[in-house]
């Protein structure tokens, strides 16, 4: 039998960071020495405090409001407010099950294109496409770490003419770890603000900050108009828990009250128990902070160490100033690689898996043009419970301490720089 499907799901295939990881993993079972820079999952074990409230509350079988667990809802809005400085209350916090989830609730239930900065998370995209939303990419460049300018989103809210616009805004960024100044993030407002563009800043990974300076957001600038997303997946290390939080301002009540109507007949609520343990993590946020900090150090490290040596490969890539992503490209090797018969970035990836034993995602994948020789290294493919437990600071950290808890970091290196070298 051959079922007639919707058509806007034809054309989709499985997200691009879900199928690496599998297929990195089902190489690694079957004996292959594979390096694993492919898959955006902390490395680190969720919080003890946040494992005890899950085991404490796995009693817990009733249905919750659909907007969420009341008191998870104003531990929330509290924690936004004392960490960001964001003036959110407790009846606009929504609990969802991941991020990923609430952001395409919004975009089904938002009219008008989706502006995206290049380059953007993989699935934006696929989630606009599947509502059959115009997609409008924002092309940006590696000489501003790819980040928007006002002078490009200006550009690209003219182009869409008069429609309601839509901004998926990620900071810090996945897949470049760019992270926008406090001025940029003002004067992006001001743009916003001009033609009423509704924005979704996706924060997933907000509290991986490495700058001097504190993380901006349009939810201070352009209240009126920005909805702020996160979870527990990154900061907190818990991606497998599965629980998103979305903060929707007063001004945009309409669309919290339609998106409490689909969450009532679709999902329902999240599980009980998650909420439940989430409430730790933002309720008790201090008792988990020294967690935060830690893991923040650590991650600050090892891109620090990557981008090093990437730049002494030759290689370009933009210093990350936040969450666990570098994004280097290959282009001081273009000769050398169509040459050698590599005319894509996808190419470029599958033959440094298959021939090099290195993971990494093309840069087609976070909508670069098919020609661009980039690629997303997730910098986590280390054992997080060990580092976590004898990390000795940043400053500490001994070639014998690299090589016995970071050795596939190192054999990454190893990795590009023996394909760089075949290319020769």
């Amino acid at each position: 039998m051959r079922p007639a499907l919707n058509p806007l799901v034809l054309s989709l295939k499985e997200s691009a960071t879900l199928a690496i990881n599998l297929k990195a993993l089902k190489l690694r079972q079957q004996g292959e020495n594979i390096v694993h820079f492919g898959f955006g999952q902390s490395p680190f074990p969720v919080p003890e405090i946040i494992q005890e409230a899950l085991r404490n509350n796995a009693d817990k079988k009733d249905y919750l409001p659909t907007q969420g667990l009341p008191e998870l809802c104003e531990a929330v809005a509290t924690f936004y407010r004392e960490q960001f400085g964001y003036d959110f209350k407790t009846h606009e916090v929504c609990i969802g099950p991941g991020s990923k989830e609430l952001i395409f609730q919004i975009f089904y239930l938002m009219e008008g294109p989706l502006l995206v900065p290049v380059p953007s998370w993989v699935s934006y995209g696929p989630q606009a496409a599947l509502r059959g939303k115009e997609i409008i990419p924002i092309q940006t460049s590696r000489e501003n770490n790819y980040r928007i300018t006002p002078e490009l989103l200006d550009k690209a809210c003219y182009s869409a003419g008069q429609s309601q616009k839509l901004l998926i805004f990620n900071n810090p960024n996945n897949p470049t770890g760019s992270l926008y100044h406090e001025k940029e993030i003002r004067e992006i407002a001001e743009i916003c603000r001009a033609y009423n563009v509704i924005v979704i800043s996706d924060e997933i990974y907000a509290m991986i900050d490495f700058d001097q300076w504190p993380m901006g957001s349009l939810a201070k600038y352009y209240p009126e108009g920005t909805i702020v997303s996160g979870g527990l997946s990154k900061a907190f290390g818990a991606g497998g828990y599965r629980l998103g939080v979305m903060l929707i301002p007063d001004s945009l009540e309409l669309m919290m009250s339609a998106l409490k109507s689909v969450v009532s007949e679709t999902f329902s609520a999240v599980s009980a128990p998650i909420q439940y343990a989430a409430l730790k993590a933002y309720g008790d946020f201090e008792q988990v902070r020294p967690f935060v900090k830690k893991t923040c150090d650590i991650y600050r490290y090892i891109l620090s160490y990557l981008h090093t040596q990437f730049i002494d490969m030759g290689l370009n890539c933009p210093k990350p100033a936040g969450s666990f992503y570098l994004f280097p490209d290959f282009e001081n090797y273009s000769r050398q690689l169509h040459d050698a018969g590599i005319l894509t970035s996808r190419k470029m990836a599958d033959v440094l898996l298959e021939e090099h034993n290195l993971a990494v995602l093309p840069g087609s994948d976070f909508y670069m043009p098919v020609t661009s020789f980039s690629c997303r290294v997730a910098g986590v493919d280390f054992d997080g419970q060990q580092v976590l437990r004898t990390w000795p600071g940043a400053e500490n950290v001994d070639d014998k301490y690299f090589t016995t808890h970071f050795s596939k970091i190192e054999q990454g290196c190893g990795c590009i720089k023996s394909f760089l070298d075949s290319l020769v």
